[in-house]
């Protein structure tokens, strides 16, 4: 726990994101209730407010806008058709599982369709919830464009921190029709896992089933392999149990007292803003609290409430190892070499743009692709986390994806600081001719490893290279490095000759 606190922030955007995180859901709130609205509306208010700021991802602030004025387009229609059939169960189950697969199949149109595609989903979840019929509808439907307005004030006006200190945009997949395939293959895992949770989850509880659905369904956000799945499930679960040890003594105790029940809540929301971009335990373990304490608030809270919890968890987790095993599976492995040659693709551009830079192109902008590399390369530690995860039993196929992880993290340092070294010292001219030569070479290498092939030797050095240089050479290494444990077979040991 105090490594995440202390992990680097960069601009301190986690910091300043969750700070106005809590700010936004709690105008949120503060406006459904001025309005008159009942509790159970303002905690809706809440949390459309919370996935208002948490999903919408887009790069770029225009972009945001739209998406977020398109949010009650996708969730309000979803509202109406939840409450209509919630006092006829086939119906009602048949509508989730059916708002399942829109809302996970929505990623094919990148980070757009995912938000609209998880607030689709959650209006549905949180109508389960509180059990809504016909009758609530126009009190939700105010307090869920009352909390948009507000949080839409807060990330725009109030607080625009995007204009200055954009997150960085997920990457896109390498073309359409792949992006459809990829996201129909989702679709239809989710919708079985979902089918699973829903049926197991019932028995275990005629009330709270809806806990194993969305257990479900979140499992495979963000996730494109068999082992991203299994990972993700075991760390929801996990974060269930912390968040269900930190829960006991903090929510029954407190009991739904309104003045710190909302202090409490706040914390938990700073943390599953701040949380989010390092830990899904962690994140869960906040989530777990502050459903915990909103229980409370509602007067429903007891410690059976937990173990229910948990149990739906896991009977979400299991119907998500079962679907990713059994529906249209893809391996681990076909994951991670494809993002490693994403990061390795831009690796390249950046060589090419301080290769265009050093031959006179002020338009070339090494920087610019050093910060695309980033997203590429946490896109790719995700993909290795089933490899690196302390309980993988294959220890051949773990120290690989180790020192794989270790070479791609060097390359990006080195490429962060070739991009730095030309902002800062641009060489002369004698000194373009060799940088130049230089990423040539740096794109050979990057060429040959897509290629399963050898890449070329090192240059040497030479006797205090331009400090360009000396990146670029540390960087020709690394690559060299990489190619051993990257085209050795999937299962044979690490050894000397594998860098």
């Amino acid at each position: 726990m105090k490594r995440m606190f202390v992990a680097p922030d960069p601009g301190l955007f986690r910091l300043r994101n969750a700070t106005r995180a809590v700010l936004g859901i709690g105008l949120a709130v503060t406006v459904t209730a001025l309005a008159g609205l009942p509790l159970t509306a303002c905690l809706t208010g809440g949390l459309a407010a919370l996935l208002a700021l948490f999903t919408v991802t887009d790069p770029t602030v225009r972009g945001q806008a739209v998406t977020t004025a398109l949010l009650p387009a996708a969730g309000l229609p979803v509202l109406a058709l939840a409450t209509a059939v919630q006092s006829q169960p086939p119906a009602r189950d048949a509508a989730f599982l059916a708002v399942a697969f829109a809302g996970a199949w929505a990623r094919r149109w990148g980070p757009r369709g995912n938000a609209l595609g998880i607030y689709a989903f959650m209006t549905y979840f949180v109508v389960q919830f509180l059990r809504a019929g016909p009758d609530r509808l126009p009190v939700l439907a105010a307090a869920v464009l009352l909390a948009l307005a507000a949080a839409a004030l807060t990330r725009f006006v109030l607080w625009p921190l995007d204009r200055s200190c954009p997150p960085p945009a997920p990457p896109a997949e390498r073309d359409v029709p792949g992006l459809r395939r990829v996201s129909l293959r989702l679709a239809w895992q989710t919708t079985a896992a979902c089918a699973f949770a829903l049926g197991t989850g019932q028995a275990v509880s005629a009330d709270r089933w809806y806990w194993a659905v969305g257990a479900a369904w979140w499992i495979f956000v963000g996730t494109a392999s068999r082992g991203e799945t299994l990972v993700r499930g075991f760390r929801r679960v996990t974060g269930t149990v912390l968040g269900i040890g930190a829960g006991l003594p903090v929510a029954l105790p407190v009991d739904g007292a309104p003045l710190p029940t909302a202090l409490l809540a706040a914390a938990c929301v700073f943390g599953v803003f701040y949380t989010a971009p390092l830990s899904y335990s962690w994140m869960m373990f906040f989530v777990t609290v502050l459903v915990g304490l909103l229980y409370g608030l509602v007067g429903l809270l007891d410690p059976g409430l937990f173990a229910l919890r948990l149990a739906e968890t896991a009977a979400g987790a299991l119907g998500a190892a079962l679907a990713v095993a059994l529906v249209l599976p893809v391996t681990t492995h076909a994951a991670t070499v494809d993002w490693i040659h994403r990061v390795l693709e831009g690796v390249r551009e950046c060589a090419a743009q301080a290769g265009r830079r050093a031959a006179g192109d002020t338009a070339a902008d090494p920087a610019r692709a050093a910060a695309g590399l980033e997203p590429l390369l946490a896109r790719a530690r995700a993909a290795l986390a089933p490899l690196l995860h302390p309980l993988n039993p294959l220890r051949a196929r773990r120290a690989r994806a180790r020192r794989i992880m270790a070479l791609l993290d060097e390359c990006a340092v080195r490429v962060r600081a070739l991009a730095g070294e030309l902002a800062a010292a641009p060489a002369g001219p004698a000194g373009d001719a060799r940088v130049a030569a230089a990423c040539v070479r740096v794109e050979a290498a990057v060429e040959a490893l897509l290629a399963s092939a050898e890449p070329p030797p090192p240059a040497a050095a030479g006797p205090a290279p331009h400090p360009v240089l000396a990146q670029l050479h540390a960087l020709e290494e690394a690559l060299a490095r990489l190619a051993g444990p990257l085209h050795a077979p999937p299962r044979a040991p690490l050894t000397a000759a594998h860098g």
